[in-house]
């Protein structure tokens, strides 16, 4: 190129942690001397990155789309493919022509030695304390991520996610805390702890709670957000610190999968309905306004009318602000993919319909719930007619009038009126 620079974009498939790797890479060209674009370029690239999903089989299409349209569009770019859909369908990616360097999950950290070749011996990651030696870059972005942990050991009988991303690992903890800093001074009023389970974290003296403790010893004016919270027993501890501390904000994914034990044990899943129901009720009442969100799969093998109908009554008993629907996929890979016992697909369909109805029911009454109350709402758009949009703290879009309004700043809002999924001020 003319000007010398050389120019760098990505392509994320799929979750948070997903994004907070994208973004470490990010960090890793940057020190190299490498601008960041967007992907949607016109101008040419010297480096394109996919990083790819395999949660299920569309996230795995959705990423071999995305690499075949970036050769296409950028015959002159070095295409990398990293991400769990590389380490899941290893023969495919090694032998995909459209791919220039096939780079593994362990391998993300060796980026720029793999750019610039040769390619370095390749590593299992089985460190139960790992370094990224890189600050996430999030250019076009007011919210950012921190990667803590990494890997899962629940193995739950749906799930591609351990054979994807290995053992539970955990970040250690001095350097998360170094680049929440460095995040803060770039300017991020919204950081979030990102994780396959942050539950799950351990550093030695440090678990969840003590990491957020110490990252709440920062002054200034941000927010924190936890990602997808696994059901786990440190997770009490959790409810105090949000309780107290309005930096953290009050707002919980903790995916429950399905309403009966019967399913909770096919799924391999660790905990009972009870055991879940009484965490839940406890959050809920020891934070006010808080917002508790699950993930909910119908149609499992062996999923009887009677069990669905079990698994409604036992959501419609706690107060969740949404309900992420899924149905059944059978992910190659994995033990439920040869179970038997399968739901007829009319029937999933009509599963999946009741518990999309059921989630707006839940969603209509929390949104009611927050009318007339003040949400601190994080600016993330100033629009032409003068309209702020943005996010409160316990997960909410707001649109609202405020004076002087800017992009990447806190307003407190009166929320007056809820339009649809949207609550106004």
């Amino acid at each position: 190129m003319s000007s010398g620079i050389k120019t760098a974009a990505a392509m994320t498939v799929g979750c948070r942690l997903n994004q907070a790797d994208t973004a470490l890479i990010f960090g890793r060209l940057r020190e190299a001397g490498y601008e960041i674009v967007g992907p949607d370029t016109d101008g040419p690239l010297d480096v394109i990155i996919i990083n790819s999903c395999a949660v299920t089989a569309s996230a795995s299409q959705t990423s071999r789309n995305f690499v075949r349209a970036c050769r296409r569009n950028h015959p002159e770019a070095k295409v990398i493919v990293t991400g769990c859909d590389s380490e899941v369908e290893k023969e495919f990616w090694q032998n995909e022509k459209s791919v220039d360097i096939y780079l593994p999950n362990p391998e993300k950290s060796k980026i720029m030695d793999y750019i610039n070749g040769p390619l370095p011996k390749r590593e299992a990651a089985n460190e139960k304390i790992f370094m990224e030696n890189s600050t996430g870059f999030y250019p076009f972005r007011c919210r950012a991520f921190i990667k803590i942990q990494e890997g899962c050991d629940n193995f739950c009988t749906y799930c591609i996610v351990p054979y994807a991303r290995g053992s539970e690992r955990s970040r250690h903890h001095a350097e998360i805390i170094t680049e929440f800093g460095n995040l803060l001074a770039h300017g991020h009023k919204e950081i979030v702890l990102a994780g396959v389970n942050v539950s799950a974290y351990r550093d030695n003296s440090y678990g969840l709670s003590e990491l957020l403790s110490r990252l709440l010893e920062f002054e200034g004016d941000y927010r924190i957000r936890l990602s997808s919270t696994e059901p786990h027993k440190d997770n009490i501890k959790l409810i105090p610190l949000m309780k107290d501390n309005p930096k953290i904000c009050r707002f919980l994914h903790l995916p429950l999968q399905h309403g009966s034990d019967e399913i909770l044990k096919l799924m391999g899943r660790k905990y009972t309905a009870e055991e879940f129901a009484e965490f839940a009720h406890m959050a809920l009442s020891g934070i006010p306004g808080l917002h508790l969100g699950t993930d909910v799969i119908c149609g499992f093998p062996g999923e009887t009318a009677e069990l669905f109908e079990k698994s409604c009554r036992f959501m419609e008993s706690i107060p969740f602000a949404n309900l992420h629907v899924f149905s059944f996929s059978p992910r190659k890979g994995t033990p439920a993919a040869d179970f038997e016992d399968h739901v007829l697909p009319a029937e999933m369909k009509d599963r999946h319909l009741r518990l999309e109805a059921l989630e707006g029911r839940l969603a209509d009454k929390f949104l009611d719930a927050q009318v007339g109350r003040t949400l601190k709402v994080l600016i993330e758009k100033v629009r032409h007619d003068g309209e702020a949009e943005g996010w409160s703290d316990n997960y909410i879009r707001v649109i609202s009038h405020v004076e002087n309004a800017k992009r990447n700043s806190f307003a407190d809002v009166l929320i007056k009126e809820k339009a649809g999924k949207i609550l106004k001020g």
